[in-house]
């Protein structure tokens, strides 16, 4: 995981206060994983699951298990949930997103950080050349189409499989649909984005 990305999962977790049993999906056992970050130095329990496994590293452990069924975790159990870069590996990841918020609890706190597709600034100016009679000549090309429609993603990853990107709105009403508080941010280029959500709390 790159530093930046580990920092922006530190920040969310330290303002909002991230503690008591946490969950980490697609957890390693290495300095890497989110559950060895400082804001959750005073969690009462550290959890990861992983396709491999179980492990044991530092302060938590690791047990093995498919997140498409967290048939080892009752409902309600964790009080914050994290994963980074693994739902893009999911060939099914809306059971994986229906699992991780089953096991939160009401309240609880769910961070995410995914590769994206996202819309730059600068992106303005490609539709601004695009109303222009040679621009759009050169857009029926089919080799120079790709300067005036592609968009910056992240590198393709097998690991073992590689199936998805997640643009901002796909977060928001899909990722994050029916938390509360939720934040997303783009995080260096090619984008990732990372965002977090509390639970809803029962009426």
């Amino acid at each position: 995981m790159h530093p930046r990305i580990y920092r922006e999962f530190e920040r969310i977790c330290t303002e909002r206060g991230a503690g008591g049993a946490v969950l980490e999906v697609g957890a390693v056992p290495c300095e890497q994983s989110l559950l060895c970050m400082r804001a959750l130095d005073h969690a009462t329990e550290k959890v990861g699951l992983n396709l491999d496994g179980p492990y044991e590293f530092r302060d938590f452990k690791i047990v093995r298990g498919n997140a498409n069924a967290m048939t080892c975790f009752a409902d309600n159990r964790f009080d914050v949930v994290l994963s980074n870069a693994m739902l893009e590996h999911d060939k099914h990841f809306w059971k994986t997103l229906a699992e991780l918020k089953r096991v939160l609890r009401p309240g609880g706190l769910l961070v995410i950080g995914v590769p994206a597709f996202e819309y730059f600034p600068v992106e303005k100016i490609k539709r601004a050349l695009a109303r222009l009679p040679l621009v759009r000549s050169l857009q029926k090309n089919q080799h120079l189409n790709m300067l005036f429609t592609a968009t910056i993603t992240y590198e393709l990853h097998n690991a073992p499989g590689d199936y998805y990107r997640f643009s901002r709105q796909a977060c928001e009403e899909v990722i994050f649909a029916e938390l509360d508080e939720v934040e997303i941010h783009s995080v260096m280029l090619p984008p990732r984005l990372v965002g977090a959500g509390r639970k809803a709390r029962s009426s």
